[in-house]
Formats: C-alpha cells, sequence, structure tokens
C-alpha cells in the first residue's frame, strides 16, 4: 500500500525537489502538495495541488480528512536570515505548524510525520569540529531555538503519545533548480549562478568561513530513506545529525575556477557572518548511517560540476 502523501510548504527549495521524488516514487495521485500561495510551477502543475496556511489546523485537518492523508512532510518554515528580521513571526510559524501536525498525529488521523530540524540547534558554545549528536546546544537565532524547541517537542510526542515523528537536521543545502530561501547557507547556491552569469561574486561570509553543506539531490534522498525505514530502526526522535561536506567560501570559490578560471570573489561580511559563526564547521553524523543506513553521494567536487552543468 502506497502512503498518501501531503506535502505542506511544497513551493519551497526543498518542498518542490521533494514533491517531485515523491511523485516518481508513490505516484502522482498520491502525494497531495500544499503551500501559501498557487504559484506557476511544477510542483502546481504536475499533480494534486492545495492553497493551505500551515497555521490553520482546520485547514490541514480538513485535508487530511478528503484526501485520506497517511504522511505529512512539514517543511513550511522562515528559515534563518528571514526568521531575524521577524522573529514573533517566525516563531509563530515554525512551532504552532509542528503543533498542529504532532496533533493530528495523536489524535490517530495520520501516521507518519517528517519534519526538517536544522544544523541552527547548535550554537556559539557548541564544539566546531565533528560536532556529535549529543553536545552542548545553545542556539542564538530565532530559527535556531524554534528548531531546538521543535525536537523537544517531537521527542515528548514520540515517547508520550507514541507519534511516529522521523527528523534530520539539514546541513545547508545547494540545488540548482530552486532559487535561495532565506537561509545564511544560500551564498553557495548564488555564487555559482554570479559564477556563470558575472564571473564574479561579493560573497557576505569572510573567505575562511567553514559550514556543513549538502547537495540536494543527497538531502532529498535521506528525507526519503528515513521515512522508508522500519520504525524499530529510528532510535532517535528528536533529530539526527546529517553530514555531507563542509567547505568556505574561498574553497568553493577554487572548485568553480577549476571551470570557469576567471571567476573572482571578494568578501564584504554582513549580519549573517554572526550567525554563520554560530554553527558547526562539521558534523558527526555516525548514529544516522549506523541506525538506518545513510550515506551521503556528493563531495565538493562531483556538486560543483553537478551544479554547473545543470544550470548551463
Amino acid at each position: 500500500m502506497n502512503p498518501k502523501i501531503l506535502i505542506i510548504g511544497a513551493c519551497g527549495q526543498i518542498g518542490t525537489e521533494l514533491t517531485r521524488q515523491l511523485r516518481e516514487l508513490y505516484g502522482v495521485e498520491n502525494v497531495i502538495a500544499s503551500d501559501i500561495r498557487k504559484l506557476n510551477n511544477d510542483v502546481v502543475n504536475s499533480g494534486p495541488f492545495e492553497v493551505i496556511n500551515a497555521l490553520d489546523f482546520n485547514q490541514i485537518e480538513h485535508l487530511v480528512e478528503i484526501h485520506n492523508i497517511t504522511d505529512i512532510y512539514l517543511m513550511a518554515a522562515l528559515l534563518s536570515a528571514t526568521a531575524e528580521k521577524n522573529p514573533a513571526f517566525a516563531w509563530d510559524l515554525n512551532m504552532n505548524s509542528l503543533f498542529h501536525v504532532l496533533n493530528l498525529a495523536k489524535a490517530k488521523k495520520i501516521k507518519k510525520i517528517f519534519w526538517p530540524s536544522s544544523i541552527a540547534v547548535f550554537g556559539p558554545t557548541t564544539p566546531k569540529e565533528n560536532t556529535s549528536q549529543y553536545t552542548i546546544m545553545e542556539p542564538s537565532t530565532v530559527y535556531g531555538i524554534s528548531k531546538q524547541s521543535g525536537e523537544r517537542w517531537c521527542e515528548y510526542y514520540n515517547h508520550v503519545f507514541g507519534v511516529d515523528v522521523r527528523s534530520v537536521r539539514y546541513p545547508g543545502l545547494i540545488s540548482w533548480s530552486t532559487p535561495p530561501g532565506g537561509g545564511t547557507t544560500d551564498y553557495a547556491v548564488d555564487i555559482f549562478h554570479k559564477a556563470l552569469l558575472d564571473k564574479k561574486y561579493d560573497c557576505f561570509l569572510t573567505a575562511q568561513t567553514k559550514m556543513p553543506m549538502m547537495y540536494m539531490e543527497d538531502a532529498i534522498a535521506a528525507t526519503i530513506q528515513i521515512m522508508q525505514a522500519p520504525a524499530a530502526k529510528i532510535k532517535i526522535r528528536s533529530s539526527y545529525n546529517l553530514a555531507a561536506m563542509s567547505f568556505s567560501p574561498a574553497e568553493i570559490a577554487r572548485e568553480i575556477q577549476k571551470h570557469i578560471p576567471e571567476f573572482t570573489i571578494t568578501y564584504h561580511a554582513d549580519f549573517r557572518q554572526k550567525i554563520a559563526d554560530s554553527w558547526p564547521a562539521s558534523i558527526n553524523d555516525v548514529q544516522a548511517r549506523e541506525d538506518w543506513g545513510w550515506k551521503h553521494k556528493f563531495d565538493l567536487e562531483s556538486m560543483t560540476t553537478n551544479m554547473l552543468g545543470n544550470l548551463k
């Protein structure tokens, strides 16, 4: 039996590619995409689509009932840099949308939830290198605070009410098919566009700011893999560390220069530098690899080749 899936936030950076993959996997009619507005894009045009406000419990419940939804992927969120500009709304959206789906699962109206966390749950006091699954977590951004709180609630709903909720802590995500979504790691998407268009890029972080990153294809694969794993294998119900590669703006620039020798980069750090400095430089994800067999496919070199090839 195929699951009947509702994706909330399907038009976002991750949601767009996740919708495409899930429709290929389970059939177009079994994946209901939804977002707060209807755009003229692949997500809307390639299958069932509903306009929905992630903060409206009754709307979500209604969709669950009329479409016989079994699984919800909650991808709606205000990301790090955008959230700092509107903290109260970011908290409201990031937290209350999660409560809505957790409560639907608690009431046995749906069977399974995917909710993404982030490396933003870590903070300036977290060990920077090879950051472990269990460590100091004192996030200093609104986004990080909401994600850490969300992890605790996911764990609570699983332990107390038996809710089958699954989560990974995404690093910075890089995709050629969707534009940046307001995150601090978005420079690593924008840099490819500017390299091809202008042969130069002005980076909002310093040259040596190293952060954990992942190619979108790997992130989607991890998301689907954790949802397909038997429940007994999901031993962490807060959120799993997830890793692929770590690099700095200077390192990605050098990789791009192998393909576009005339490409140049300059650095003018802005408010996002403080956010980046609060995050780890590299992540230890041994639990995800051991528990449900996670493996990444792309490194910096193969990702750069793939990005430039697709954007051309």
